[in-house]
């Protein structure tokens, strides 16, 4: 049997199936769809389209924007917001025919990494994504660490360790609180920093670009997003020490943090050395969905539903 992973993001959906050695045996996309049923529906083409491409059925494992409640079962925290308070595991279940395996994307490329990417080997895995957003997930020992509420690793909501004058006490974030990592480490941080110090209005991308061209005003934002980057990753290393760090997300691709990160990591760490890693996806974009078809491969998964 194929594992068939899907990558339920903002703009589009992905589909990839794997052979059991983690080979890629073929890939679809999709846009995302803008309402409940028809995203339940999108994703039912995807897996039948690509079974047909393939010549085999497969398990289903799902990467989706928030977590699932382990206390009521529905969605919560998702950008699509029609998941929201909806029951999407056992609805597509039900469409699907077959048991569906679901977990928070973050969670999803730290399983994708730790199993046959940049941190294989690692007994602890920490994967960051930097993206618009900032999430995190956590895998100790070849499993998902999700803790009793289903946030493990939701690093993007705690706030800004070591805050000095000019960011206490920070901007309000869309979970209702202030200050948290994801306002300042984070595609729409890195933007909003930039125009208040610079007057300027670029996005991230051009941001990065203009740093590497040599503008004082974007280098000068780059370090700072690396700086409070190191803080928020330190407070990582007192919780759960992790072996390897893995960066995801389109911040990822500032090459200067894999230089510049562990020397600032280290100061702020409560040992008399840190020696981790800090490293990019080996799989980049197809971090995700292979984390995705991946949760077929981690025994004990408390949230199996049969269809």
């Amino acid at each position: 049997m194929v594992r068939i992973g899907i990558d339920f993001g903002g703009t589009k959906i992905e589909a990839a199936a794997l052979s059991a050695d983690g080979q890629l045996l073929a890939t679809l996309r999709t846009a995302t769809p803008g309402s409940y049923d028809a995203a339940i529906a999108a994703v039912g083409d995807l897996v039948a389209r690509i079974e047909q491409q393939v010549g085999a059925s497969g398990s289903v494992g799902i990467g989706a924007p928030g977590s699932i409640s382990p206390r009521s079962g529905v969605m919560r925290n998702a950008n699509a917001t029609y998941l929201n308070g909806r029951t999407f595991r056992e609805d597509l279940s039900s469409a699907l025919g077959r048991p569906i395996r679901l977990a928070n994307d973050a969670n999803c490329l730290a399983l994708s990494e730790a199993i046959d990417g940049a941190a294989q080997g690692a007994r602890t895995t920490f994967a960051i994504i930097l993206g618009t957003g900032c999430g995190g997930g956590l895998v100790v020992d070849g499993k998902l660490i999700e803790g009793a509420s289903g946030v493990g690793g939701e690093w993007g909501h705690i706030p800004l360790p070591w805050p000095d004058a000019t960011e206490f006490e920070g901007p309000a974030c869309w979970c209702g609180q202030r200050g948290c990592v994801e306002t300042w480490v984070s595609g729409s941080g890195l933007r909003r920093d930039f125009k208040t110090v610079t007057g300027r209005e670029l996005t991230g991308e051009a941001i990065v670009e203009a740093a590497d061209a040599g503008d004082l005003g974007a280098m000068a934002a780059i370090e700072r997003l690396t700086q409070r980057l190191a803080r928020a990753m330190a407070v990582i290393c007192n919780i759960v020490d992790p072996d390897v760090f893995v960066l995801g997300g389109g911040l990822s691709n500032i090459e200067a943090l894999y230089d510049r990160l562990p020397g600032l990591i280290a100061p702020f760490v409560f040992a008399d050395q840190w020696d981790g890693r800090v490293v990019k996806a080996r799989w980049g974009d197809s971090s995700g969905v292979r984390g995705a078809a991946r949760l077929w491969d981690t025994a004990g998964w408390a949230g199996d539903v049969a269809a």
